[in-house]
């Protein structure tokens, strides 16, 4: 968001953070527990802030089966655990492996990079989204003006934040409060550079 706001000749369009390392968890989750390979799950979502109010998102997830693409949410068939541990593991994985490893999970962000890097430069497969941090416009009534994680598709060299996705009340509550935290963040951004 610093560098948007200070440094307007570049784009918006080129300034994104990497949100991907939670979308890969969350991924990586999914395919744990349902037994399947990790390419077998698409279109997780990682809301908002890259922080432990993220929202990990499955609503609009699927899984390739045999007899074709199927929601996470009924394979999953467990909202207790898709609604609680399974968030709390993806917003405090990165935590996790520290405080096992004593040690940062910098492979990981790496393979993340490249993976982020990629799918903006070469396009995400159709029917595909991924998560990536943006410049928000205020889609999906979040608030503009922030750096927040949306699910989008690539193409040519650029981001399109998928829009028309159903939101629920629950996931609304989630993406609200990762959204606020996003604004006090630019607020206390804003104070200390004044």
């Amino acid at each position: 968001m610093i560098l948007k706001e200070y440094a307007p000749s570049i784009l918006e369009k080129n300034i994104s953070c990497l949100t991907r390392l939670d979308h890969n968890r969350a991924l990586g989750q999914i395919s744990e527990r349902l037994n399947v390979q990790v390419s077998d799950v698409k279109n997780v979502i990682i809301w908002g802030n890259h922080s432990s109010s993220q929202y990990p998102d499955v609503n609009h997830a699927t899984v390739n089966t045999p007899s074709g693409a199927k929601p996470v949410r009924e394979l999953v068939a467990d909202d207790e655990w898709l609604n609680g541990e399974f968030i709390a593991t993806v917003q405090q994985r990165g935590a996790a492996i520290i405080k096992a490893r004593k040690l940062s999970s910098a492979l990981s962000a790496a393979s993340s990079a490249c993976d982020h890097i990629r799918d903006w430069v070469l396009g995400t497969p159709e029917g595909t989204f991924v998560s990536m941090g943006v410049y928000s416009d205020g889609s999906y009534n979040t608030p503009a003006g922030v750096i927040y994680s949306f699910p989008v598709t690539c193409k040519d060299g650029d981001w399109t934040i998928v829009q028309g996705l159903p939101i629920d009340d629950y996931s609304r509550a989630k993406m609200d409060a990762t959204g606020k935290e996003l604004v006090e963040e630019k607020a206390l951004a804003y104070s200390c550079l004044t």
